[in-house]
């Protein structure tokens, strides 16, 4: 059965909602939880704020072991985030403007490290530092009606500086992500995903957050421990040689042996039935 986006059971204080970035499990779906952005106001451009209630949320959600999936999204329909907040930046003399860099960067550090998949819901203009931000999760889903996608820093004087020129690069390539931020260019949902700058597009009646929401669903119902070591050993591929990586993915493989999901695992093959993951 299809569910709507911002109409999904979600546990949240009214404290929650005055802040501007905040966690949320999603009730009906444990193991899953979202990391919300919540100025609807202005499109959740990244202020000062946010930026520091998004650090203080996956500083949080790291050690939660209860978290088998979190999903970046907005809490309000047709958004994601449109980047810096100009308007606040213009009163920031140059070293605020160099902090706020730095600690960006080690935000969107801290969320492309987080042991659990993480999965970007992408409903509306994501540009700039929004984009950035996607970048750093595992999966990004757009909605089919998203129009403005992009890197368009060159044409405010500066460049990608949390993260894009690299991000973007390991996931497109050199060439295509010259032309992205070369160009500036926004691109649509379709476009986006035929590059391979979103890895999912959501069917027309859907948003990306439903359409998040089950591909969370699949992730969550698969052993944790597991999930979590392939993570890790995945995220360190392009850093190791190929026979030292496979030595890693053994000594992975090797910690997982003893763990009772997979005795749990091998029992419910046993009997015919669903496997019941404890994370243990």
């Amino acid at each position: 059965m299809l569910r709507r986006a911002f109409t999904a059971p979600l546990r949240s204080s009214a404290r929650s909602y005055s802040q501007q970035a905040f966690l949320e499990p999603v009730s009906t779906q444990p193991g899953i939880t979202c990391l919300s952005l919540n100025r609807p106001e202005a499109k959740n451009a990244i202020s000062l704020t946010l930026l520091k209630e998004l650090r203080e949320s996956l500083e949080t959600v790291k050690s939660d072991a209860s978290v088998r999936t979190l999903i970046l999204r907005s809490t309000s329909p047709n958004s994601f985030c449109a980047g810096a907040d100009l308007v606040e930046r213009r009163t920031m003399s140059d070293s605020q403007v160099a902090a706020f860099l730095t600690d960006l960067r080690a935000a969107l550090g801290l969320l492309e490290s987080l042991p659990m998949p993480t999965i970007a819901a992408i409903d509306g203009p994501a540009l700039g530092g929004g984009l950035e931000m996607a970048l750093a999760c595992d999966l990004r889903v757009a909605a089919f009606s998203v129009q403005k996608i992009g890197l368009p820093e060159t044409g405010l004087g500066i460049i990608p500086g949390a993260g894009g020129t690299q991000r973007a690069t390991r996931l497109l390539g050199q060439s295509k992500a010259k032309d992205l931020i070369f160009t500036g260019r926004s691109l649509n949902a379709q476009d986006a995903f035929e590059w391979g700058l979103v890895d999912y597009v959501s069917d027309p009646e859907q948003t990306a957050f439903d359409k998040a929401l089950s591909l969370g669903e699949m992730i969550a119902r698969n052993a944790p421990l597991a999930v979590r070591a392939a993570k890790l050993v995945i995220s360190r591929s392009e850093d190791l040689p190929l026979e030292t990586g496979l030595d890693f993915e053994r000594a992975a493989y090797n910690l997982l042996i003893p763990s009772q999901d997979r005795v749990e695992a091998l029992q419910a093959f046993k009997e015919k039935r669903k496997p019941q993951f404890k994370g243990e």
